[in-house]
């Protein structure tokens, strides 16, 4: 088996030739730099996905590890993750909860003792062994693996001449690799990775790589005097198509072209379909446990694998395979008017049967009635799938997905689905449970939704509520201010007196990191900054707009206004000198913060710019919150959150500029700390709004799509648990709203911040109103952050909207446009700020001067208004400033 080593933030490396090949011919272990790092993992496989990997981190001493991050990767196809056998064996408890399939140790040679394989018996199921000395004698590292295999197969229960692949797994170092070092390390049933970098696709191998097909061939063992390897070829879903042979030549040929090519034993090279046109496309080579046969894994093209034109050499397909066929053959040319015709062109037609079906399989109960309604049900869920371009490999694809994930869904029934039970018709009992009991007039109760339950929102009805309980539902769920202003002031105080010492101490207490300094300064390393291609070139294009649509506010032209003769007045605008600006961290990286504050900044022209974020785990700043803080020009990046970063940019520290303005948004802690600071005149500083927890209101009529307002809301529900969103439904039937429910439970069950949005959507309602006037008058009394109309006609609306953040307007304008890349801020007001605040914009941090210019003649015309006025307000300094040049005038 081939294995290769691959580092995925290798952005700059030219990949898609040598992943497609080493997806052919083995597995790769995907090296990350941090076990957390799990955006640069999933960027890396959304470009190049692989149906089987490794992931492999060396993780530091002090580098936190999380159950729910190792799950993470698992659920999203990970098969296996290597971790150092040192912090499996401090964390026994924590990875007891995942299965021993699932992980590997990693032991560095020198450490691969009896009781080191002996403690981790039970624990994974097979190791990597790190080899990092140099000059090592290659027959004594044979030796020394050979020793720790027969110790670990013992203490693992595997007898001699069993061990399994992948068992034992070399990831060596300073290593020259050697085809004859591959076969001997292979003959003692241990695996050697080989960093991609080292490998090619060329036919001969030079002194610093290795062919990748050289690589499986030199493991294969024939018993044939031709030196053949048996091969059996298979499609997408293991069905044989037939037998033929293979060389080492063949292997190279088939690998480099990602084609079936053979060996023919009379006619030498044999490229599948190069005169029939029945080619193949290559997925995988796999080798038996002997190592003497091969299986090519192929999709295949034409009128089948056979010389007699049949798909398989072994006679006609059956079963599911010859229906999948037949059902491919009928989309293309059914006869008209036939059935099949029927169930493809008419959707409504093939639904309704596809329900029957189920139904008729749910009441059946003897053996042949099940296998018969059962495979009516398959008959037309084909038809489904087919219709719809996806084939049963498609389907056993998910079906193998789904069986690498560790976390489970409750497996619960829909509502529609469920059987009523014998008291579910008390209608008391069922407005108690939808909050719509109007008996209490004290604030909604928003209980936290356990794992087994449907998550759902509250749900209330305007028609059947109270005044005093409608005024209630435009509540935040937020805690008492005063409760978080005694919290936050320490802080602030303490920052204000130790300064950078403060802020160190903070940062360890509450993120459990230790900074040497709070401060990197421009110009920032580039290593620090190093992307993707992918997420650097979506930051660029994001970049462009909002600077676009920002630069667009900005009117640089004086205003001059003459207001009567000889009295000009005039406004000009300079920009706001220094200005900190807050990216949150905590659950979720938020680069796209850093572009909607930095870049109006910019705009402005502010001389200098200052980005505050909460650090990583190993004391760093986000790489792409980092690359946008050298776009926009930003002086300094301060590797501090919370209240304690509020109160350095307010007051200053040794290495925190003291700034004229801090924006952003954060936690209620955050916010509370910028109103603390800004009503403190000695801080001498000004804040952009009260923003606090995100906040989004949906109104939705019967011309809107379930899944769509349900993403919208989920999008919204993911920041964090104290997040809240509401669904304003327009005279939804039933059935409509039921949908939008389901939607929600179904897409959020599949989120990977499902324990957030839980919460988030146990504080969160819906509320039914009987027409449109309603629904913007709730609006507008709630004044939400984000304001979606998923309504008919929608830009017809917008002119109703007096109070938002921003609003989005139709089926096709998701909240995450404005959020990341249209061009709009999504910096914005929340807790019902939207009635008096505009969110982030230019003239956020703009300021105007006004001036005005009398001449003799303006200042004759106007004295005698101003010294009247002045003698009014008994200012009699304000008249004489007039009246001395008055009298010089007159």
């Amino acid at each position: 088996m081939v294995y290769s080593i691959l580092t995925v933030d290798s952005s700059n490396l030219k990949l898609d030739p040598l992943i497609n090949s080493l997806r052919i011919v083995g597995d790769i272990i995907l090296s990350v730099s941090s076990i957390g790092d799990t955006l640069s993992l999933e960027t890396f496989l959304q470009k190049y996905p692989l149906q089987n990997y490794w992931v492999h981190s060396n993780i530091s001493n002090n580098e936190s590890l999380e159950l729910q991050t190792i799950v993470r990767i698992l659920d999203s196809g990970a098969a296996k993750v290597v971790i150092p056998a040192s912090t499996l064996l401090k964390e026994k408890q924590l990875f007891s909860e995942i299965s021993s399939e699932r992980l590997v140790a990693s032991i560095p040679v020198s450490s691969t003792s009896e009781q080191s394989i002996r403690d981790l018996s039970g624990l994974v199921s097979s190791f990597v062994i790190i080899v990092e000395q140099e000059n090592v004698a290659f027959e004594n590292f044979i030796k020394t693996l050979e020793n720790f295999i027969k110790l670990a197969a013992s203490h693992q229960n595997i007898t001699d001449g069993n061990i399994p692949a992948k068992f034992v797994v070399i990831l060596p170092q300073n290593f020259k690799y050697s085809l004859e070092a591959i076969r001997q390390i292979s003959s003692i049933g241990a695996d050697l990775t080989i960093p991609f970098e080292n490998l090619s696709l060329d036919s001969s191998s030079d002194s610093t790589t290795i062919n990748i097909a050289d690589v499986l061939s030199c493991q294969l063992t024939s018993d044939r005097s031709d030196g053949l390897f048996t091969t059996i070829v298979v499609d997408e879903r293991n069905m044989a198509l037939g037998v033929v042979y293979s060389s080492a030549e063949s292997i190279r040929e088939a690998v480099k072209t990602g084609k079936g090519v053979y060996q023919s034993r009379k006619r030498g090279l044999w490229y599948k379909g190069a005169t029939s046109g029945a080619t193949q496309d290559l997925k995988k080579i796999e080798v038996d446990c002997d190592g003497d046969a091969l299986k090519f894994i192929v999709t295949q093209h034409g009128s089948g694998f056979c010389h007699l034109n049949t798909r398989s050499c072994f006679g006609a397909d059956v079963g599911l395979t010859s229906l999948e066929k037949t059902l491919q053959s009928r989309k293309i040319s059914a006869p008209v008017g036939s059935y099949s015709q029927r169930l493809f062109q008419n959707p409504d037609l093939l639904r309704s049967k596809i329900m029957e079906e189920a139904n008729e399989l749910c009441s059946a109960t003897s053996k042949e009635d099940i296998a018969w309604e059962a495979a009516d049900l398959i008959y037309f869920t084909l038809v489904k799938c087919i219709g719809n371009g996806v084939s049963l490999a498609d389907v056993e694809a998910q079906l193998d997905k789904r069986a690498k994930k560790v976390t489970r869904r409750p497996g619960n029934a829909k509502p529609q689905w469920q059987q009523l039970s014998a008291n579910g018709n008390d209608e008391s009992k069922v407005k108690k449970l939808n909050g719509n009991d109007n008996t209490s007039s004290s604030i909604p109760v928003f209980p936290t939704i356990s794992k087994s339950e449907t998550i759902k929102m509250q749900h209330f009805r305007a028609s059947e509520i109270s005044l005093e309980k409608r005024s209630l539902l435009l509540i935040r769920p937020i805690i008492r201010s005063d409760d978080i202003m005694s919290r936050i002031q320490p802080i602030v105080e303490d920052v204000r007196k130790r300064g950078d010492t403060a802020l160190i101490e903070f940062t360890m207490k509450f993120d459990g990191v230790q900074l040497e300094t709070p401060v990197i300064s421009a110009p920032f390393p580039a290593e620090a900054m190093k992307l993707d291609d992918v997420t650097r070139a979506a930051i660029d294009k994001a970049y462009d707009n909002i600077y676009k649509f920002h630069e667009a506010q900005y009117d640089r032209s004086t205003l001059v206004v003459e207001t009567m003769p000889g009295v000009t007045c005039s406004r000009y605008s300079r920009p706001i000198e220094k200005v900190g600006l807050y990216v949150p961290g905590g659950t979720a990286i938020l680069p796209s913060t850093a572009l909607m504050l930095g870049i109006p900044a910019k705009v402005a022209g502010c001389k200098e710019i200052v980005i505050a974020s909460p650090p990583r785990k190993d004391g760093t700043v986000v790489p792409e919150v980092l690359y946008v803080a050298h776009k926009v020009g930003a002086s300094k990046v301060v590797l501090v959150g919370g209240a304690q970063v509020v109160a350095a940019l307010a007051y200053g520290t040794e290495s925190v500029p003291k700034v004229d303005k801090i924006c952003g948004p954060g936690n209620q802690y955050v916010t509370a700390a910028k109103m603390f600071a800004q009503n403190d005149s000695s801080a001498m500083v000004s804040i952009d709004m009260p923003a606090g927890p995100s906040e989004l209101l949906v109104i939705a009529d019967n011309s809107s799509n379930p899944a769509y307002v349900a993403s919208d809301l989920l999008s919204q529900a993911e920041h964090g648990t104290d997040s809240q969103v509401v669904l304003v439904a327009v005279s939804l039937t039933q059935a409509h709203l039921q949908a939008i429910k389901n939607e929600i439970h179904e897409q959020a069950s599949r989120l990977p911040r499902v324990d957030i949005v839980r919460e988030s959507i146990g504080k969160s309602f819906i509320l039914e109103v009987d027409n449109i006037e309603d629904a913007m008058r709730f609006s507008n009394d709630y004044a939400p952050e984000h304001l979606i109309l998923h309504l008919e006609n929608a830009e017809q609306w917008v002119e109703k909207v007096d109070n938002a953040g921003s609003v989005f307007v139709g089926s096709y304008s998701p909240e995450s446009c404005g959020d990341y890349a249209s061009g709009t801020n999504h910096t914005l007001p929340t807790y019902g700020y939207a009635r008096m605040y505009s969110g982030v914009n230019t003239l956020t941090f703009v300021k105007h001067i006004t001036t005005q210019q009398l001449t003799k003649d303006g200042l004759n015309l106007l004295g005698d208004t101003v010294m009247r006025l002045a003698e009014v307000e008994g200012l009699e300094a304000h008249r004489n400033a007039v009246a001395v040049r008055i009298k010089d005038i007159r």
